[in-house]
């Protein structure tokens, strides 16, 4: 894949999606590549109609399409917290910018998978590779290899390492103000 075949029209960067670093054979490929992406309304317009590959380029931005799809308060597998900050960055700053940024987040995602998953923590790393700054994450994997070093972690146990890594990423999280929580849907009485 090309780089831009991982930015989605919305500004999720896919990435950064749980469903595309999955090796499971329900994988998404991504908003620009393959045919799942057809139900959205957001792809349908920007790339279907208009031939964008994100809504940063329209004149229209930010539409009532992509504010009633991203605004809704709720996140799916991925957070929604980026879209439009990144989106914002597309258009200050340049689409090939952004991509170079996020290819950057997307690879320290990949490291942490690789090296700290247990097997239930890749939205928790998906969501905090796309909310934190990459040198938090960098903080992060220096602190939990510094303490595996030292053996104040069991190194050979990935229960362990993904425990440790998480309350690391949780707490340099909450000191810079970020919320790493998915916002789910709250039930109806």
């Amino acid at each position: 894949m090309e780089e831009k075949d991982y930015a989605g029209c919305c500004g999720l960067y896919c990435g950064l999606c749980p469903r595309f670093q999955s090796t499971a054979p329900s994988r998404c490929l991504g908003c620009q590549v393959g045919d799942q992406h057809s139900y959205c309304s957001v792809w349908r317009c920007a790339a279907g109609t208009r031939g964008y590959l994100t809504c940063a380029e329209c004149a229209e931005y930010p539409c009532q399409r992509l504010q009633r799809t991203l605004g809704d308060g709720v996140d799916s597998f991925i957070s929604h917290k980026p879209a439009v900050p990144n989106l914002e960055r597309i258009r200050g700053a340049g689409l090939k910018t952004y991509l170079g940024e996020a290819r950057e987040r997307r690879q320290l995602a990949e490291e942490l998978l690789e090296q700290f998953n247990e097997g239930r923590s890749m939205s928790f790393y998906c969501a905090a590779s796309a909310l934190l700054p990459p040198d938090v994450i960098r903080q992060a994997l220096t602190e939990v290899r510094a303490a595996i070093a030292k053996e104040l972690i069991d190194g050979t146990d990935p229960k362990a390492r993904a425990k440790a890594m998480r309350a690391t990423l949780e707490e340099l999280a909450r000191v810079a103000g970020v919320d790493l929580k998915l916002r789910k849907a709250q039930k109806q009485d």
